[in-house]
């Protein structure tokens, strides 16, 4: 007789175990319950936790341990960046050339390093958030933060990386060139660090449309 898997209590993931029995609070009469009960609707089942059950054979917890994981695992990349900007910054102030810079000049140094610290604050905002909420069973809501979080720093990041390039080619090549520099910069740090993945996002939701049959939900990721 095959064995069907256990799966935890208030599972709420779609498809079926083996043997075509439905699995633990797959019936949309329970989500409806759970629901008018006042059941936090993040921690719910959808379609992304059902095709995940599904194709992965995960379950919603499941599915956001790994999503949170991946999100530490790029924040990683961006925190790197972050910091030895930052260190450059901090030790630029106490250069004997400092002194000589134009009011310009010093003003885009504060706007770097305040865009500078406040990307690192928002990068490594979802470890304390993540202490701060542990055991009060709110991954789902971790998850849906920590991506927030990260995209706001990356955004920051973006700024500081481009508002420090201005200050150091307006040292070199003067305020002219510096400013049309520095808009190429940040067109294309824009480009391919949010232009391209909502492309895809758009026109991979444009076809899931189209070849969607009808009444079907979204498969997605």
């Amino acid at each position: 007789m095959p064995k069907t898997r256990q799966l935890p209590p208030g599972h709420v993931g779609g498809g079926a175990v083996a043997g075509g029995r439905p699995r633990p609070g797959s019936a949309p009469g329970v989500r409806a319950a759970r629901r008018a009960v006042g059941h936090c609707r993040t921690c719910t089942s959808n379609d992304h936790d059902e095709w995940n059950s599904d194709e992965r054979g995960e379950t919603p917890l499941q599915r956001a341990d790994r999503a949170y994981g991946e999100i530490l695992q790029e924040v990683r990349v961006a925190q790197t960046g972050v910091q030895i900007l930052f260190a450059f910054l901090l030790t630029l102030a106490f250069t004997s050339r400092f002194a000589s810079v134009t009011p310009f000049q010093r003003g885009i140094y504060v706007v770097t390093l305040m865009l500078c610290a406040a990307a690192a604050a928002l990068l490594i905002a979802p470890a304390a958030f993540h202490r701060v909420v542990f055991r009060q069973r709110l991954k789902h809501h971790l998850v849906e933060v920590a991506n927030r979080l990260a995209l706001s720093g990356l955004a920051l990041l973006l700024l500081a990386l481009v508002s420090a390039l201005l200050l150091i080619l307006d040292v070199v090549t003067g305020l002219g060139p510096a400013l049309l520099l520095a808009g190429g910069a940040l067109g294309w740090f824009v480009t391919w660090w949010f232009v391209l993945p909502v492309w895809s996002r758009v026109r991979h939701q444009a076809l899931s449309r189209a070849v969607r049959p009808p009444g079907r939900g979204r498969r997605q990721r």
